[in-house]
Order: structure tokens, then C-alpha cells, then sequence
């Protein structure tokens, strides 16, 4: 069976790749044309054909993109992202929430599955404040994710700007109150936030750092846990090698164990940027247990898919393309089944 992929990316285009792993070969399967850099990609809840992307520039704009069973895709929506920047958007069955990161403004916009998609001419916006002590980096608030935690019906902003991570409700009128936020130490930079099992999980890209809190349904308050370097020999200088993503997949008959995924950028070994693994099964625990070299430059997005999660897709923004991982060792390890060197700039994944 052959998987397609979308691809969002530092170019103009959102791929589609087809992964087929009986051939252990990934190519390209079509190529949509948006604008300039649809860095992030999200699908509308249990629609894998609705597809919403973010231009990453100074006038953001949000698209709806539509695509058929063999990937190929149109623009069939578009309007301002309500900011600077848009580098991550996360879809409700009724709006698409969207991270402003250089104009530190949370927005959102009403959506539907059916035309004419995007249901308002422009977003409503909440502007957040904010600074940090890394003069470069933390002028003002820079929100990075937007992450639905489901089970709590609520919504996390990572505050990279501001070294805080804000907790949100929707209200029945789709605005976003805000009930509270967790604090981290000044300089850390939140970036992406990873919930699992009543954990919060957050990587601090400042500092290549993975912080874990005890994370219990609102009005009760989190409480550290422990916190621990992204990597086994982490820089001598904060922001040399920056800490991207962070992900765990849900534990299933094949990977009954949990573990976390975490990605870092700009190693200056020739193997190519980490991917660290941790156990985290314990309450208590938040232990690296294996360092995979990707081969990638700038390792910025990765994403499971797959029966069972089976396989990582992840990309190399600066070099290295994109690889197919499989998860081997109960998910302590992971392989490369299949790649594809010469896709520039991928940033984002989606598993079709």
C-alpha cells in the first residue's frame, strides 16, 4: 500500500510524496503552488481532504486547501492570518486557531468543511505581551504552537517570547479566555508543547531543554517534575543547536510503551542533526535512552504516521530532504526505509 504525505514547506509549494514501503521508495506525487512559505499544515477534524496552511511572511495569510484521493490538491480558501508570520495553525470542527509568531498575535478564524471553507473575511486576534532576557530572541511575545488538548478541552499557546505557556478555553462564541499559565526558567524560549497520559512535555528551544510537569484539569495548578538537556551532550552556547519539535505517539498493541521524540537542529557532525528518544513511562521518569543521527540539516518538522504509528517522516530545511523512519526495538530506535534527498526545504507533515 502506497502512503501520501503532504509536505509543507520553506518554498512556494506543499508537496505530495508517496511513501511506498514494500519498495522502500518515497517520490513525488504532485506539487501545489500556494505562495511564500506554507511552513505549517494541519487537517480539519476527520476530514483528511480539507487541508488549512499558513504563509509564513510579514502579511500572513491562512488558505484552505482541498485535495483528492491521489493528492492532488487546489487552493480553494484564502484570508489574513490576523499577524506576522503564521508558523502554526490547529483546527476545531468550527475555526482555525493560528500562532502570529513575529506580531505575538493568537487569532482565529470560523471554518467549515464544505465551500466556501473560511466563513469570515478576517480573523478575530488577541494580541500577547511579553519579553525575555535573550535580547535577540525575546523581544516581545512570540507564540509557536497552537496545541488542543482534547481530553481537557483546552487550547496551549508556547510563548517563546515570553517563557510562559498560556492555557486557553474556548468559549461558545469560539473566543479564546485565557485561565492561567505555566512559567519557565527566563531565557528557555518554549517552542512546542507534547500532552500525554496527564503530562504536559515542553521543548524549550533556547536551551535545549525538555521540561515535564504534572499537568491536572483546570482550576488545579501544574507542578514541575523534572526537566533534562535534548540531547546527550547539549551546546556550550544557548540557540547553537536548537531543539524543534517534540512528539509522542499514543501507545498501541505494537508500541505498548510510551516514549517521546525530540529533534534538534544545526549539529555540525556530518551524520547530520538527533533525534532523541525518551522513556517517559514512569511519573517520574524522563530518561534518554538512544540518539539517532538523521542525516538531515535543520531538522524542523517531523510527524507519525502509518499503521500504528509505524513510521516517522522528517526534513531537513537546510539539507538531507526528507526520510521515512521506521520505529524498531519496541520504538527505542529507528531506521531509514526510504528518502528523498532532493525535496527542498520541507518544514511540516501530514499522513494522508
Amino acid at each position: 500500500m502506497v502512503h501520501l504525505i503532504l509536505t509543507s514547506s520553506y518554498t512556494n509549494e506543499v508537496y505530495t510524496l508517496a511513501f511506498d514501503p514494500e519498495a522502500s521508495s518515497l517520490s513525488v506525487a504532485s506539487r501545489l503552488e500556494v505562495g511564500h512559505h506554507p511552513s505549517w499544515i494541519t487537517f480539519y477534524p476527520g476530514d483528511h481532504s480539507l487541508v488549512f496552511t499558513g504563509l509564513e511572511q510579514a502579511d500572513g495569510k491562512v488558505f484552505a486547501l482541498k485535495y483528492d484521493d491521489e493528492g492532488k490538491g487546489k487552493v480553494v480558501a484564502e484570508a489574513p492570518s490576523g499577524g506576522s508570520d503564521p508558523c502554526s495553525l490547529a483546527a476545531t470542527k468550527n475555526e482555525v486557531l493560528i500562532a502570529n509568531y513575529s506580531s505575538g498575535v493568537v487569532s482565529w478564524l470560523p471554518i467549515s468543511p464544505n465551500a466556501p471553507y473560511l466563513l469570515a473575511p478576517s480573523p478575530s486576534t488577541l494580541q500577547l505581551t511579553g519579553t525575555g532576557p535573550n535580547t535577540s530572541r525575546q523581544e516581545g511575545s512570540h507564540p509557536h504552537q497552537i496545541a488542543i488538548v482534547e481530553e481537557y478541552g483546552e487550547v496551549l499557546v508556547p510563548d517563546l517570547g515570553a517563557d510562559m505557556v498560556r492555557r486557553y478555553q474556548l468559549g461558545n462564541d469560539g473566543s479564546l479566555r485565557l485561565r492561567g499559565h505555566i512559567q519557565y526558567p527566563l531565557g528557555g524560549g518554549p517552542r512546542h508543547v507534547a500532552f500525554h497520559d496527564g503530562y504536559l512535555y515542553t521543548l524549550l528551544e533556547l536551551t535545549s531543554t525538555v521540561v515535564k510537569h504534572r499537568f491536572p484539569r483546570l482550576p488545579n495548578l501544574p507542578t514541575f517534575v523534572k526537566s533534562t538537556p535534548s540531547m546527550s551532550n547539549p551546546p556550550s552556547q544557548p540557540s547553537d543547536m536548537l531543539a524543534a519539535e517534540i512528539l509522542i505517539p499514543p501507545p498501541n498493541s505494537t508500541y505498548p510503551t510510551p516514549y517521546l521524540y525530540v529533534s534538534n537542529r544545526n549539529d555540525p557532525s556530518p551524520e547530520g542533526d538527533i533525534i532523541s528518544i525518551y522513556n517517559i513511562s514512569g511519573p517520574d521518569t524522563l530518561e534518554l535512552v538512544t540518539e539517532v543521527r538523521s542525516g538531515l540539516k535543520h531538522l524542523r518538522g517531523m510527524v507519525f504516521g502509518g499503521p500504528d504509528d509505524r513510521w516517522l517522516v522528517a526534513g531537513g530545511v537546510n539539507g538531507g530532504g526528507v526520510k521515512v523512519f521506521e520505529r524498531i526495538d519496541s520504538g527505542r530506535k529507528l531506521k531509514v526505509v526510504a528518502e528523498k534527498p532532493d525535496i527542498e526545504a520541507p518544514t511540516g507533515f501530514l499522513w494522508k
